[in-house]
């Protein structure tokens, strides 16, 4: 069993920046991939970043490129989404997730194991 725990969501203006944070319980943390996904008020849960197990190539969805950067610690059991020139359309709920085994896809909710409470970002114009 593995327990999610996100941190560092809060109100931001447009422009600025958050950190997010995501800490796993349980030894077998290093093994999984991970992604970070949003929700926002009436819409569906959407994918926003993902990262393999070793740290290698994050993969991000296209409404984040360039502007968020995903990362790991697997020593201290925690991801990060470093958010940067924030939008309004960025407010939402996000949430870490787990994907035990690769199933092709980092997109769709249905493939993940495990999942955090989330955190709300909310950016203001």
């Amino acid at each position: 069993q593995v327990q999610l725990v996100e941190s560092g969501g809060g109100l931001v203006q447009a422009g600025g920046s958050l950190r997010l944070s995501c800490a796993a319980s349980g030894r077998t943390f290093s093994m999984y991939d991970m992604s970070w996904f949003r929700q926002a008020p009436g819409k569906e849960r959407e994918f926003v970043a993902a990262i393999t197990w070793s740290g290698g190539n994050p993969y991000y969805a296209d409404s984040v490129k360039g502007r968020f950067t995903m990362s790991r610690d697997n020593a201290k059991n925690t991801v990060y989404l470093e958010m940067n020139s924030l939008k309004p359309d960025d407010t939402a709920v996000y949430y870490c997730a787990a994907q035990v085994h690769y199933s092709g896809s980092y997109h769709y909710t249905e493939n993940y194991d495990y999942w955090g409470q989330g955190t709300q970002v909310t950016v203001s114009s």
